[in-house]
């Protein structure tokens, strides 16, 4: 069980895990964009 002062506290590993979970979800959404481009087009134009 942890401690409230242990959960405030990250670790190297903690800060590298949440790089990847960001740079993974920026990769999703741009991948996204990229597959329905026209509809954001169309949304732009709007």
């Amino acid at each position: 069980m942890t401690t409230e002062e242990q959960e405030d506290e990250t670790t190297p590993l903690d800060d590298v895990m949440g790089d990847i979970q960001r740079e993974l979800a920026l990769r999703v959404a741009e991948a996204d964009r990229d597959q329905h481009r026209e509809i954001y087009d169309a949304l732009e134009d709007e």
